[in-house]
């Protein structure tokens, strides 16, 4: 079930959100922003889910070694 809300920004980041997200997309884009923050248990399952995908975990560790490499490369 959806409520509606009404807040009060700045003009300027009324006309960025309208320009940039789109005047029908504006409450979802907050909405996904927020969530994270209100929904805890949620975006710790939800890093408990990916940890468990075996390819995806392995896909990042390549990523992660390959940038090690790059960081051994710099000059101090």
């Amino acid at each position: 079930m959806q409520k509606k809300l009404t807040i009060t920004i700045d003009e300027k980041v009324y006309a960025g959100l309208h320009a940039i997200i789109g005047r029908g997309n504006i409450s979802r884009f907050i909405e996904q922003i927020a969530r994270p923050y209100l929904f805890r248990a949620d975006l710790a399952k939800a890093y408990h889910e990916m940890a468990a995908d075996e390819a995806r975990e392995a896909e990042a560790h390549e990523w992660i070694e390959a940038l090690s490499g790059d960081v051994r490369d710099e000059t101090r």
